[in-house]
């Protein structure tokens, strides 16, 4: 069965997923707020790995690179509430509110827990996804600046995220790529992260590193998933898309053909 998304309105979601684990690289144009119904999903960033489970609320910042590994669990499906929190929203909403907060360039996953004023906005929700004809705009604008309202009870410093409009400057590549190459993402948009256009990306990452940047992410992955195999004792099932391979075959056959033997040999 694939993922099914149900939508109340552009910004409002119901993601309900059966199968085997799904797995995909993201970077979100806009905040995302989801609520956790059952299952569980891990988050990879690069400076943290988060697990989030059944009632769990979070918030993942936009224009941040994240690899999101969901999967059904105790026969339950992966099932979640989202909800877009979009610019222009934003900025409409920062008019008449203003911020009172600092600006965070860099800001985590803000995760929320089973909050109640939060799991009260979202469940809400769900008797509207059997409407027909979806939920009128004027009141999902509503039931979304109820949520952004919540937010700023709740976090003091959530102002420092949702207030920042900046789009990505022009940043130090190396840096970059040293703390992102987990990440599987288009060139295009490694580029774009680093405030450059593709050609200059590439450039840049030749003067940098002296090699092109498809080789250096493989070598860069694999010896991640090497050290995370061969010192944490992980499964190399659980680190493949951790570290950025599409699939467990694909990462099997470069590993091997890197280190010249199999990810599940023995020790070495």
């Amino acid at each position: 069965m694939e993922f099914k998304t149900h939508y109340l309105s552009p910004d409002i979601k119901l993601s309900n997923f059966e199968d085997k684990p799904f797995r995909t690289e993201v970077l979100f144009e806009h905040h995302m707020l989801i609520w956790f119904i059952s299952g569980e999903t891990k988050i990879v960033q690069a400076d943290s790995i988060h697990v989030f489970g059944a009632g769990d609320i979070f918030l993942i910042p936009r224009n941040q690179l994240t690899t999101v590994i969901n999967y059904p669990k105790d026969g339950l499906p992966h099932k979640t509430v989202a909800m877009h929190l979009t610019m222009p929203m934003l900025k409409e909403f920062y008019t008449k509110n203003p911020p009172k907060a600092r600006l965070l360039h860099s800001p985590g996953i803000r995760n929320f827990g089973k909050h109640p004023l939060l799991e009260s906005c979202l469940a809400s929700l769900i008797p509207y996804f059997d409407l027909k004809d979806g939920l009128p705009e004027n009141l999902a604008s509503l039931k979304i600046e109820e949520a952004i309202n919540i937010l700023r009870i709740i976090d003091s410093d959530i102002d420092g995220i949702l207030a920042n409009f900046q789009e990505p400057g022009k940043i130090d590549l190396t840096n970059f790529m040293e703390r992102n190459f987990m990440f599987n993402m288009s060139m295009e948009k490694f580029g774009y992260l680093t405030g450059r256009s593709l050609t200059t990306f590439k450039r840049d990452f030749k003067k940098s590193f002296d090699t092109t940047p498809q080789k250096w992410l493989t070598q860069k992955r694999l010896e991640l998933a090497h050290y995370r195999i061969r010192e944490q004792n992980r499964k190399p099932s659980d680190v493949y898309a951790e570290v950025g391979f599409e699939n467990l075959s694909h990462f099997t056959y470069a590993f091997k053909k890197h280190f010249s033997y199999s990810p599940t040999a023995g020790d070495h």
